[in-house]
C-alpha cells in the first residue's frame, strides 16, 4: 500500500461512524493480552479526579485489560466505583475522615509522603488530598517503599481510627500500603512478543502507549515522541526540549510512569535535588530515574549559582558531593520549556538556547546535555492526536524500560558504521546514549537491520549536532565538528540538523571561523543550493533552472507549490498531472492550490490546458469525489483554465509534464503538505510555506535538453 493510499483510508476510518478495531489492535491483544488497555478508557473513568493516568490505567489494566466490549464496560464500571468509594476529593476530606471514623477502617488511593520525626525516631506519614499528617508508618513499610520519602507516592491505603484519652498519640493508623505500580513482569516474555511486530508495527504500539494515535504522526514526528522516554530507559540521560506551548513536553513525565518526577524548575534547590548538608539527607536523584523540569526557559529567572555548579558536575560525572564524601546516582535529567520566538528569529539573532536563564546560558551546562529535542517541530496537542487504540498498561511499559536501563546497545551501530575522527568524548557519548535508548525502545532484542540502525544513528548524531551547533555560537573557542560517519566501504555521510537545511544562511551566519574549514556535508551543498532557488531574486530568474533530484524532510516548513513547481511550469499552455490519489477533500484543495497559481501566473487574456489523469473512485465515496472534480472544473474556467480529467486504473507513480519540456517526478504526487490543526484561524492553512510537509522526493528532468 503506497504512502497516499494508507492515508487515504485513514481519513475515511477517522469520519467512519463506527471505528472498527484496527489489525494492529488485533494483534496487540493476541500477543499483549492482560498488559494492554484501550488509550481512550482514561477519559471516561477520569471524571474530576487528579490523579496522574498511570494511576488510573493502573486500576484499569486490573478489570478492563481485554477486547471484550461487555468485559471493557464492566471494567470501566468497577473503577469509576473504585474511584467514587476510595479516591479522596479534597473537598470531600472530611466527609472521608467521618466514613474511616465510623467504619474504624476505611481504603482510600491518596498520594502519600514520608518524613523521619527525628525527635520521636518514627516515620510520619501525609496525605495530600486527605489532610492528615503525623501517621504513623512502619520502618518496614518505608524501607520497601524509600520515595514515599521523596516526592511521595500515589497509594491505596487502609486507614484506621482509634482515639486515645492521649492527645499526644495520632488517632489514624496506616493498616496498610501498596504502591500504584507493578512488583514484577515477564521480560523474557515481553522480548518474545516484540517479535511478533514489525518495526513500524511497534513503533505504533509504543506512540498508542503513550496515548497518541499513531495515524497523525509521521516517521520523525513519532521518533520525537520516543526520546521523551529515553530517559526512563537510560541512565544519566541528560534532554532538553524547547518549543512553543501546548505540544505536551512535560506530559510524559508527569502522567507515563511512577518512576518519574516532574518539578518546577523555579522550585529547585540543592537540599531538594541532591543532598541536605544538614541532616545528609538524599534528594530527589537518588531515588527517582527521572527528573524532569517544569517551565525551565525565562531569561530573568533567578538561579542558584550553587545549583548550576553542583548540576554541571552531576550531569557529567554522575555524583555530587556530600560534605567529604562523593555520591553517585542514576537519574536522568530532563529540561522542558517554552520558546517565545521562532527558530529563524533566534538563530538570527542569538541561538537555539537563547530561553535559557542567564545562568544555564552557558557552554558547560549546555555541553552535558545528550539530545535537543526540536520542539517546534511538535504540533500543539490537539483532541484528534488522542488514540482510542490498545497501548501498554502504563505501570507495565515503566517497569519494562526502567528493567532495560542495566543494558547498553550503544555499540550495537559499530559493526556498520564509524562515527566521524573528530567528534569529541562528549559528543560521542551523547551519540551512543541516544542510540542505545531507541535501540532499546525499537529494537529491545537487539536486532535490527543496517538501515534500521542507520536511521536512529543519525537520528542520534542530529540531536547531538543540534546541542553543539549552538555551543559554537556561545563560545568561540569551541572547536567545530563535522558531524558524520562512514560505512565499511568508506564513504562519508554527513549528517544536518532539519533547521541547518531550512534556514542555511542564518544557521550558518555565527559560527567560528574554524566552521567553514570544516570538511562541507553532502547534504549542505544541495540544501543551499535548493534555497537559491526556493526564493529567487530579479537577478536569478533567468538563471537555468536545477535539474535533478531532491529530497525533503518531514515536518521541514519553507516549502510551497509557488518555489517548488511554478518554476518549472510558468510558461507552459499544456499541462498534464498524473496523481492516482486525488479523491479526499484535502487533496482536492491541493490540487486548486496549484491551479490558482497557474491562473495568477498567466496572462488573463490567455488560456492554458490542464489535465488530471487519475483513478476513479469506485467505492462509497465515489460520488463525493465526481462532484468534487466537477467543481473543480467549474471554478478553473472561470479564471481561463480548461481543466480536464482522464481516468487510467493502471498508473501509479505521480508526475507533472509541461508542453515546453519539463517532467516533474513527485513521490508524493500533490499530497505533501501534514494536515496542520485545521482552524481557519491558522496562518499554515493560508501560507503553504508555513505548513510542515511529510518526507518527500522531486526529481526535475528537462526533456528537450534529453532530446537535443
Amino acid at each position: 500500500m503506497t504512502d497516499t493510499e494508507s492515508h487515504s483510508g485513514e481519513e475515511r476510518n477517522a469520519e467512519s461512524a463506527t471505528p472498527q478495531q484496527s489489525d494492529l489492535d488485533y494483534k496487540i491483544n493476541l500477543l499483549f493480552g492482560g498488559s494492554v488497555v484501550r488509550k481512550d478508557l482514561v477519559k471516561a473513568v477520569k471524571g474530576n479526579a487528579i490523579v496522574p493516568s498511570y494511576v488510573l490505567e493502573y486500576l484499569l489494566g486490573q478489570y478492563a485489560a481485554s477486547d471484550d466490549e461487555a468485559t471493557i464496560q464492566a471494567g470501566i464500571d468497577a473503577v469509576r466505583k473504585i474511584l467514587a468509594d476510595h479516591y479522596v476529593h479534597r473537598n470531600e476530606s472530611e466527609l472521608v475522615k467521618s466514613t474511616i471514623r465510623e467504619k474504624g477502617r476505611h481504603r482510600i488511593i491518596d498520594k502519600v509522603t514520608v518524613t523521619l520525626n527525628d525527635k520521636q525516631d518514627v516515620y510520619q506519614a501525609s496525605f495530600a488530598n486527605l489532610g492528615l499528617s503525623g501517621v504513623i508508618v512502619e520502618p518496614a513499610t518505608v524501607k520497601a517503599n524509600p520515595k514515599l520519602l521523596v516526592g511521595g507516592v500515589w497509594c491505596i491505603c487502609d486507614i484506621e481510627y482509634f482515639h486515645s484519652d492521649d492527645a499526644r498519640v495520632v488517632p489514624w493508623i496506616l493498616g496498610s500500603l501498596k504502591p500504584i505500580q507493578m512488583s514484577s513482569f515477564d521480560y523474557e516474555g515481553y522480548l518474545a512478543s516484540r517479535k511478533g511486530f514489525n518495526t513500524e508495527e511497534w513503533i505504533d504500539l509504543l506512540i498508542q502507549s503513550i496515548g497518541f494515535n499513531p495515524e497523525m504522526f509521521g516517521r520523525r514526528a513519532k521518533l520525537l515522541q520516543l526520546v521523551r522516554l529515553i530517559p526512563f530507559v537510560e541512565r544519566n540521560y541528560n534532554l532538553i526540549e524547547l518549543g512553543p506551548k501546548g505540544t505536551g513536553k512535560s506530559h510524559i513525565y508527569s502522567e507515563f510512569s511512577p518512576h518519574g518526577m516532574l518539578i518546577s524548575g523555579g522550585e529547585v534547590t540543592v537540599p531538594k535535588l541532591f543532598v541536605n548538608n544538614a541532616n545528609g539527607r538524599i534528594g530527589l536523584v537518588g531515588y527517582w530515574d527521572v527528573v524532569a523540569f517544569d517551565e525551565f526557559a525565562g531569561k530573568k529567572k533567578r538561579t542558584d549559582k550553587a545549583l548550576v555548579d553542583i548540576m554541571k558536575n552531576y550531569m557529567a560525572n554522575k555524583s555530587f558531593s556530600r560534605g567529604v564524601e562523593t555520591l553517585g546516582a542514576e537519574a536522568s535529567m530532563v529540561f522542558v520549556g517554552n520558546t517565545s520566538h521562532n527558530v529563524p528569529y533566534m538563530l538570527k539573532h542569538s541561538d537555539l538556547f537563547d530561553e535559557l536563564p542567564e545562568a544555564y546560558h552557558d557552554s558547560a551546562y549546555l555541553d552535558r546535555l545528550h539530545f535537543y529535542i526540536p520542539g517546534w517541530e511538535v504540533d500543539t496537542i490537539r483532541s484528534e492526536m488522542f488514540s482510542s487504540g490498545f497501548g501498554f498498561v502504563v505501570d507495565y511499559i515503566a517497569e519494562v524500560l526502567r528493567s532495560m536501563r542495566n543494558t547498553d546497545y550503544s555499540d550495537r551501530y559499530q559493526q556498520h558504521f564509524t562515527l566521524g575522527s573528530d567528534i569529541s568524548t562528549r559528543d560521542r557519548d551523547g551519540i551512543h546514549k541516544t542510540f542505545s535508548g531507541l535501540m532499546k525502545l525499537i529494537y529491545p532484542g537487539g536486532e535490527a537491520t543496517q538501515e534500521e540502525i542507520e536511521e536512529l544513528l543519525r537520528f542520534a548524531v542530529e540531536g547531538r549536532k543540534r546541542v553543539k551547533d549552538q555551543i559554537l555560537r556561545i563560545d568561540t573557542t569551541m572547536a567545530a565538528v563535522n558531524f558524520g560517519y562512514s560505512d565499511k566501504t568508506g564513504t562519508w555521510r554527513s549528517v544536518t540538523t532539519l533547521e541547518e537545511d531550512e534556514y542555511p544562511d542564518y544557521y550558518q551566519a555565527r559560527r567560528p571561523e574554524t566552521d567553514h574549514e570544516a570538511e562541507p556535508s553532502a547534504e549542505s551543498e544541495p540544501a543551499q543550493e535548493e534555497a537559491a532557488v526556493a526564493v529567487p531574486s530579479v537577478t536569478e530568474v533567468a538563471a537555468p533552472l536545477f535539474e535533478g533530484h531532491r529530497e525533503f524532510q518531514e515536518n521541514q516548513r519553507g516549502v510551497s507549490y509557488e518555489t517548488l513547481l511554478m518554476p518549472y511550469l510558468r510558461g507552459a499552455t499544456d499541462i498534464t498531472i498524473v496523481d492516482p490519489y486525488i479523491r479526499l477533500p484535502h487533496q482536492g484543495r491541493n490540487l486548486v492550490d496549484l491551479l490558482a497559481l497557474l491562473a495568477a501566473a498567466k496572462n488573463p487574456a490567455d488560456e492554458i490546458a490542464v489535465t488530471l489523469v487519475t483513478k476513479e473512485d469506485r467505492g462509497e465515496y465515489a460520488q463525493q469525489h465526481l462532484l468534487m472534480l466537477k467543481d473543480i472544473q467549474d471554478s478553473a474556467a472561470t479564471v481561463g483554465i480548461q481543466f480536464t480529467v482522464t481516468w487510467d486504473e493502471t498508473i501509479h507513480d505521480r508526475s507533472i509534464r509541461t508542453d515546453h519540456g519539463w517532467k516533474l517526478l513527485l513521490g508524493r504526487g500533490l499530497d505533501i503538505f501534514q494536515k496542520g490543526s485545521g482552524s481557519q484561524f491558522d496562518l499554515g492553512s493560508r501560507r503553504q510555506e508555513f505548513r510542515q510537509v511529510f518526507a518527500f522526493g522531486i526529481t526535475y528532468i528537462n526533456e528537450q535538453e534529453g532530446a537535443r
